[in-house]
């Protein structure tokens, strides 16, 4: 009996809808399983905006995955006309030896990407919004912005469908197993068979990728809207750029421009600053201690912006131990299982080029885009 599909893909968030476009466009069988709702609030495809950067203070390795997601932003908004990407500019600012600025310039410089180097004076000259100390200094990238969450999954499973995916929401995996030169995907309603397997399981990564053995961490964190002092016109996309935020102790905070009409105001968040917790377990109340400090650390750089909290949401960071991504082959099935997973906060900005490396290595094991780094070998057996 041959498989019921080509490939089945496991979750339809970010990663996995750019999957199942992907795919489907070169002509396979598709079948996607969604445990919620299409593009659903449950976990970390959501909020409004995604920060998007090009001079990558992470690692320059991401530079040539970055400079494809921008083509394919532009590739998704012409066939679905969905806003996409909007390129307000960004800074990252910070002392100049901190990792904010220090690696922005390393990834920038290697790849010979525009950005130029600006002093405190100048920050407050060009954005006057920011209120930098005299010793903080940014790297400016015209080609920072901001991706819209929600309408790019949304474009991806519009794509899908059209080019002949099955798309189940509603539908959560229950198990998965080998099955003859494929695999057999069990569900509450059906059994499926598939050539392969790729699996995008944000946050519910340790439940259903336990034989993976990479020490995965799930955070809670929250995003923030405030209502500027005096409206928001100089926090317009024109006027106010995005931007990453290093203080003295390594903290980091980012925020956008006011993209939704004067009554969502400013988003704003910390970085990294969240606290261990399950899909399940997760605390959805906003506290009010957490919008103070918010408030508080945003009077220090930006002192117009915590004028009135608007509202917050949580979302979730699916972390690896070196806060890299896991994008391979499954080591323990590399003939028919593919997966995505450990984000670790700043991945949402790859969802296409990690679409088309998921369709390639599912099709044909392997990928011309540069992933060695993301090789799940590295953390097998490290400490979370």
């Amino acid at each position: 009996m041959s498989p019921t599909h080509d490939v089945i893909v496991i979750g339809l968030g970010g990663m996995g809808s750019a999957a199942a476009h992907h795919l489907s466009a070169r002509g396979a069988r598709v079948l996607g399983l969604e445990k919620f709702g299409p593009v659903h609030h449950r976990g970390s495809s959501h909020g409004g905006s995604r920060l998007t950067r090009q001079s990558y203070f992470e690692d320059p390795a991401y530079v040539p995955l970055l400079l494809r997601a921008y083509e394919l932003y532009a590739e998704v908004e012409r066939a679905t006309g969905r806003e996409i990407a909007t390129l307000c500019g960004g800074v990252m600012v910070g002392r100049p030896a901190s990792r904010t600025v220090a690696g922005s310039l390393r990834s920038a410089l290697q790849w010979d990407l525009p950005h130029e180097m600006l002093d405190a004076k100048e920050i407050r000259r060009r954005f006057p919004t920011l209120a930098p100390h005299d010793d903080e200094v940014a790297l400016y990238e015209r080609r920072a912005g901001l991706v819209r969450p929600e309408n790019l999954v949304a474009a991806h499973l519009q794509l899908a469908t059209q080019q002949g995916a099955a798309l189940h929401f509603d539908e959560p995996m229950v198990r998965w197993e080998p099955y003859r030169d494929g695999v057999r995907v069990h569900t509450a309603e059906n059994t499926y068979t598939a050539g392969q397997l790729v699996i995008c399981p944000g946050a519910w990564a340790p439940q259903l990728l336990t034989d993976l053995g990479v020490p995965f961490t799930i955070e809670r964190h929250l995003m923030y809207w405030f209502q500027p002092r005096g409206g928001i016109r100089p926090f317009l996309p024109a006027h106010h750029p995005v931007y990453i935020w290093e203080d003295a102790a390594g903290v980091q905070v980012y925020g956008f421009p006011a993209i939704d009409g004067p009554d969502l105001g400013a988003k704003v968040a910390f970085f990294r600053k969240g606290t261990v917790c399950t899909p399940e377990t997760i605390d959805r109340t906003v506290h009010d201690h957490e919008v103070a400090a918010m408030a508080d650390r945003m009077s220090g750089c930006l002192p117009d912006l915590p004028g009135t909290f608007l509202k917050a949401a949580t979302c979730m960071y699916s972390n690896t131990p070196d806060e890299h991504f896991v994008l391979a082959r499954h080591p323990a099935h590399p003939d028919s299982v593919t997966v995505a997973c450990g984000f670790s906060g700043h991945g949402f900005k790859f969802v296409p080029v990690v679409g088309e490396i998921l369709a390639d290595l599912a099709l044909t094991g392997a990928t011309a885009h540069p992933i060695g780094l993301f090789d799940p070998h590295r953390l097998v057996n490290a400490p979370a």
